[in-house]
């Protein structure tokens, strides 16, 4: 089980913003923010969760030379839709509507965006309509 995951970004008030708003479908919310001075990689950086625990973080320590690929599992295939509406109004790009994906299940219902360094975030319900 993974307990939180954190990657760099580019310009960290672009993506800070980006997140904030993308994930707010999701019942995510700006949870954590570590200033440079005290996070041992020199580098600020923020946590985004739920339930007052951050599990999605992001550093301002440069961007990747790949993006990555993270999805986060929500309830409902409506969350997926709002998750997906929303990334893209805050400035996402398109990388798979939602929609089933029955290559991997008959129940994977899942969107894909792309934030502003291009990494892959996905919402994904594995429930029965």
């Amino acid at each position: 089980m993974i307990d939180h995951v954190g990657f760099p970004v580019s310009d960290y008030a672009k993506s800070k913003a980006f997140y904030e708003k993308a994930l707010a479908p999701l019942g995510y919310s700006l949870i954590m923010e570590v200033p440079a001075e005290t996070n041992p990689s020199g580098a600020e950086a923020c946590g985004f969760g739920k339930d007052n625990k951050p599990d999605f973080w992001i550093g301002a320590e440069g961007g990747l030379a790949k993006p990555i690929h993270v999805a986060i599992v929500v309830e409902s295939r409506a969350i997926v839709d709002a998750f997906y509406e929303a990334a893209l109004a805050a400035g996402g790009k398109d990388n798979g509507a939602p929609g089933i994906r029955a290559h991997y299940h008959k129940n994977y219902y899942g969107a894909f965006v792309l934030d502003p360094d291009g990494h892959n975030i996905e919402a994904v319900c594995h429930r029965h309509a």
